[in-house]
C-alpha cells in the first residue's frame, strides 16, 4: 500500500502535521514563518500560492486571530480573513482538504466537525472546528466533567481556583498531559492544534482516498463481470 502525502499549510511548529503522520501519511509543512521545530519537511513560503500537485490531500489552519475569542472585538478587523481564499484554492486542486480553526470561525466553515480534547482522554478542552471535504462525525460527545490542565492560558478566577486546589495554574510543562505534545516551546502551543485530532481525522481522510483510487477498478470489474454474464 503506497504511501500518501499531506500538505500541511500554516503548519506553525507541526501539532496537524503529527497527527497526520501517526494517521500514515507523508507531510510536507508550509508556513510563511520559518519554523525550525516543524518535525517533517518544511517550506518557508506563502501558503495561497504554493503548488498542491505533488500531494494527496491537504490540510490548512488559517490565522486565527480574527475570529478568537482572545483578541480584542475592535482588532480583529486588523487580521485576515483567509478561510473563504484557502477554500477556493483547494476546491479548485481537486483534492480531499480539511480546514481548521478556532470556535469563533465555525460560521465561516461548511458543516465543520468539532472536536475536544476529552474525546481523546486528554486534559483540555481546546475545541477545534475541521471542515472537511469527506464525512467526518466526531467519535463521542465532550466530557468535562475533568478539570483541563492549562497550558499557555489562565484566566485570574480559573488561576484562583486552582491554587485553591493545588493544581499548577498554567505551564508549558503541562502540554504533554494536555495536548500530547512534547517538542514545541510557548509560541507554537498557544494555537497548537493536538495530534489526536488530526489522527483520527487522518485515519478518515486515508480511508476515502485509498477508496476513490480503488473505485474506478471496481467499476472495471463489475462492467468486465457483466459483459461476460451476457
Amino acid at each position: 500500500m503506497r504511501k500518501l502525502k499531506i500538505l500541511d499549510l500554516f503548519c506553525c511548529q507541526g501539532g496537524a502535521g503529527v497527527g497526520y503522520s501517526l494517521a500514515g501519511f507523508d507531510v510536507v509543512g508550509v508556513d510563511i514563518v520559518p519554523q525550525p521545530k516543524y518535525p517533517f519537511q518544511f517550506h518557508c513560503a506563502d501558503a495561497l500560492s504554493f503548488d498542491l500537485s505533488e500531494f494527496d490531500a491537504v490540510h490548512a489552519s488559517p490565522p486565527c486571530q480574527r475570529y478568537s475569542n482572545l483578541t480584542p472585538e475592535q482588532s480583529k478587523k486588523n487580521h485576515p480573513d483567509l478561510i473563504s481564499s484557502v477554500r477556493e484554492k483547494l476546491i479548485s486542486s481537486g483534492l480531499p482538504y480539511v480546514i481548521e480553526n478556532v470556535a469563533g470561525a465555525k460560521r465561516e466553515l461548511l458543516n465543520p466537525v468539532m472536536l475536544c480534547g476529552s474525546m481523546f482522554g486528554l486534559r483540555t478542552r481546546r475545541h477545534r472546528f475541521f471542515e472537511c471535504s469527506f464525512p467526518v462525525v466526531a467519535p463521542c460527545v465532550c466530557d468535562h466533567s475533568v478539570m483541563p490542565l492549562l497550558v499557555t492560558t489562565a484566566s485570574k478566577a480559573s488561576r484562583s481556583l486552582r491554587a485553591s486546589m493545588g493544581i499548577k495554574p498554567k505551564s508549558v510543562q503541562n502540554a504533554v498531559q494536555a495536548y500530547g505534545i512534547n517538542w514545541m516551546n510557548f509560541s507554537g502551543l498557544k494555537e497548537a492544534i493536538p495530534p489526536a485530532y488530526t489522527e483520527y481525522i487522518g485515519k478518515q481522510l486515508r480511508a476515502h482516498v485509498l477508496c476513490a483510487e480503488r473505485l474506478p477498478n471496481i467499476k472495471e470489474a463489475r462492467l468486465a463481470a457483466y459483459n461476460s454474464a451476457k
